[in-house]
């Protein structure tokens, strides 16, 4: 007897933009842009075709910004280049979510620049 699996992802691009959108809970709650895309792609990137690329590039920006903005902070003290540079991420953290959801929802792949690959 044999068995067949069944399990074919589904497209659900509505999933996606939210994904990519819900890095904006940043500017809420400080911390949520990286946990709740971290907690979609976790849970269905074996179900939604493309959240697996999605969610690396999202879960590989936020922790690139991240990393970015905590070497931003001694530079400060260099003549005011880390505040230019905060002001900077902050305008990148805020657009390309937004761009990108936009592409998610027309069937595009993400791009991030900026971007450390920590997940492949």
């Amino acid at each position: 007897m044999q068995t067949i699996n069944h399990t074919a992802k589904r497209t659900d691009t509505q999933l996606l933009v939210l994904t990519h959108l819900s890095q904006l809970l940043t500017y809420i709650t400080g911390f949520g842009g990286l946990v709740v895309p971290l907690i979609l792609w976790l849970t269905q990137k074996d179900t939604v075709d493309g959240m697996d690329e999605h969610g690396k590039s999202i879960i590989n920006f936020q922790l690139s910004m991240w990393l970015w903005a905590i070497l931003s902070i001694p530079a400060i003290f260099l003549f005011g280049l880390g505040i230019l540079s905060l002001i900077f991420i902050g305008v990148v953290s805020f657009v390309l979510p937004i761009v990108n959801a936009i592409k998610a929802s027309n069937g595009e792949s993400p791009s991030y620049f900026m971007t450390i690959q920590f997940i492949n």
